[in-house]
């Protein structure tokens, strides 16, 4: 309680699950509690879709749950393919603030956490970005790569506002969120059986960890 009176309370820790390629895992990611479902649009990935498989992965998707399309270097005739299905564009790849906001729908910025990255310069250059998203650095690797970095590099004032990914699981997600404070996580191999197939059991366990997470986390 405040000096006032009022309940305050802490901030809820959204939930993003990304590199989804099934249905049967869409529906139990969604089950689960996921805020927002993640589909690499990258062949480069091993869980990479199509835009025609795109559409029939997202026909049936409840309201309130955004479907986010991931995308490294495309060129803006494959993000156009897959805009009628997408709510949210990601980008992983060297694309400049104007590469991103040329489609007229919210946009996520990934930044991977190389050494020596200057975060606050970054961050003024993607200040048009819904989101910035922190992930693991790792050479030729653009996302996915099941690694964590050091979460001490984020500044107390910018996690509020990040979604932070990079080898999440159910075991170090309750830390991350404590440590850290961001808006939302990001998982896609802390909750697989395979590249591109989910456990439903690993989307539980890591759902429940973000809300246990919250529910012992002190107030903004």
């Amino acid at each position: 309680m405040t000096d006032s009176g009022k309940s305050v309370v802490a901030q809820r820790t959204r939930l993003k699950i990304c590199g989804l390629t099934r249905r049967t895992d869409i529906d139990a990611a969604i089950a689960a509690g996921a805020d927002a479902i993640g589909f690499v649009l990258w062949e480069g990935s091993r869980r990479a879709v199509t835009a025609e498989q795109l559409a029939r992965l997202t026909n049936r998707l409840p309201p309130f749950v955004s479907r986010v399309g991931l995308f490294v270097n495309a060129s803006a005739q494959q993000v156009e393919q897959c805009l009628p299905w997408l709510d949210v564009l990601q980008f992983h790849g060297d694309e400049s603030p104007l590469d991103c906001a040329t489609f007229g729908v919210p946009w996520f910025k990934a930044l991977r956490m190389k050494q020596g990255l200057d975060l606050a310069e970054q961050v003024e250059r993607y200040a048009q970005a819904n989101a910035l998203l922190l992930d693991a650095w790792v050479p030729d690797m653009p996302g996915g790569t099941g690694q964590r970095f050091d979460w001490q590099r984020i500044p107390a004032a910018l996690a509020p506002s990040i979604i932070l990914a990079g080898g999440l699981t159910a075991d170090n997600v309750g830390a991350a969120i404590h440590q850290v404070g961001p808006y939302a996580v990001d998982v896609s191999g802390g909750v697989e059986s395979g590249p591109g197939t989910k456990s439903v059991a690993a989307m539980q366990a890591f759902a429940n960890a973000v809300r246990q997470a919250d529910a012992t986390r002190l107030p903004a």
